[in-house]
């Protein structure tokens, strides 16, 4: 990894942690009797699902779901396609989106859409990070980690060209291809 790329940390190791905890907690409170069926979106959500899981105290299922927006660029094409569906049936299910990032909206809303026209019980959103300021409308979030400034952001999932997902923090990317 090239640290030059890597400018002020946005969320750090400890205070993500410790976040999360807290979001384990209240999704355990919410659907104490109504285990959730956590639908992860690849591949960014994949670390924070993992550690959101292991905090709440149900028994819960997981289902992967990737769609993409971004392909190898940082900024958004505006197209949403799916690249792998889920392997479950959401038909009276609580759902729960895990998503590692909302920056426009526009993915999950897509999402959004495509899922609740599945028929699930309940449908409802995790998101690790928001970007202030980006979305055109109200994402309708159930439960946020963190709203950050609407910057390009690496680590915990999150990628550039498939690098840095494996950092424990939350950095600004200041590669030249950001």
């Amino acid at each position: 990894m090239d640290d030059r790329d890597l400018g002020e940390i946005v969320v750090p190791a400890d205070t993500l942690q410790q976040r999360i905890v807290e979001l384990g907690h209240e999704i355990t409170a919410d659907y104490e009797g109504r285990p959730p069926l956590l639908v992860g979106v690849l591949k960014g959500a994949f670390v924070f699902m993992s550690d959101l899981a292991r905090n709440i105290s149900l028994p819960v299922e997981f289902d992967f779901m990737a769609v993409s927006s971004y392909g190898s660029a940082t900024k958004t094409s505006g197209v949403v396609r799916i690249v792998k569906d889920l392997d479950l049936d959401l038909s009276d299910r609580h759902v729960l989106i895990v998503e590692d990032i909302v920056d426009s909206g526009l993915t999950l809303a897509y999402l959004r859409r495509n899922l609740e026209a599945r028929q699930p019980a309940s449908l409802e959103v995790c998101a690790l990070l928001v970007k202030e300021g980006l979305q055109r409308q109200d994402p309708d979030l159930r439960y946020v980690g963190f709203r950050i400034p609407p910057k390009f952001v690496v680590g915990y999932g999150l990628d550039v060209k498939e690098r840095y997902r494996n950092l424990p923090f939350v950095c600004v990317y200041e590669g030249s291809d950001a």
